[in-house]
């Protein structure tokens, strides 16, 4: 089986970049994705020059923070920041062009760091609302990148980075059996969603998922990878 430990909200903060960098250096994750309006994204730039090594992607965002363009007047509040939640689903759908003006600008923000692109994931998994399809569609045509997988590429699995998810590497679901619990995928290829970091100020302030991620980061510094699996390469 072909895995891609996968770290997300690179950049958020210093504490989220710290763990990221800490569970890839002494640890097993190979891949992380980068909010490009995070508080820590030029550090986190800085650290990801440090280890060429470490794969980074895009965390695509529509439900933190403000938009880096100023015209996109469907994805933001009265406040200027973005108006979907983490209940996106149940909340009216943008207008599709604003969505594809916006994530275009934060990939090319991105790709202005020099850094390569390696995929395509999302803030709250938001790329995978139905609405917004054929957005990420012609976003990964567009830029020739992999996008995780969501259910909405399932008739499109040349897009897709891997043949499944694995989400449930989370809370609770840390304490699980990871290996047993991937071998019972029965995939060829999987990504695991994980979230490291160190607790910092700037995560209890942007987040309410923050001591379980330093039990994460325990875990994925000291966990090592079985024999019967292998770091993707794509």
């Amino acid at each position: 089986m072909n895995i891609l430990i996968n770290a997300d909200d690179f950049g958020l903060t210093q504490g989220i970049t710290d763990g990221i960098i800490q569970a890839h250096q002494s640890g097993i994750v190979h891949a992380t994705t980068m909010m490009m309006n995070g508080r820590s994204v030029p550090y986190a730039v800085q650290q990801a020059k440090r280890f060429p090594e470490l794969k980074v992607g895009i965390h695509l965002v529509l439900s933190y923070g403000r938009p880096l363009t100023t015209t996109t007047t469907t994805l933001t509040d009265a406040s200027g920041q973005f108006r979907f939640t983490n209940q996106y689903t149940e909340q009216t759908p943008p207008a599709t062009e604003d969505v594809l003006t916006e994530w275009s600008a934060q990939i090319d923000a991105f790709l202005a760091t020099g850094l390569p692109l390696h995929h395509i994931d999302s803030h709250h998994h938001i790329h995978g609302w139905e609405p917004l399809q054929e957005v990420v569609l012609e976003l990964a045509r567009r830029y020739d990148v992999p996008v995780r997988f969501v259910s909405t590429l399932e008739d499109h699995p040349e897009h897709a980075l891997t043949k499944t998810l694995y989400t449930g590497f989370y809370g609770a679901g840390i304490y699980l059996d990871l290996w047993e619990e991937l071998r019972s995928l029965d995939a060829e290829s999987v990504e695991i969603m994980v979230h490291p970091a160190y607790v910092d100020a700037d995560l209890q302030d942007v987040s309410s998922y923050t001591d379980y991620r330093e039990k994460e980061l325990a875990l994925l510094t000291a966990l090592t990878l079985p024999n019967d699996m292998t770091p993707l390469t794509r």
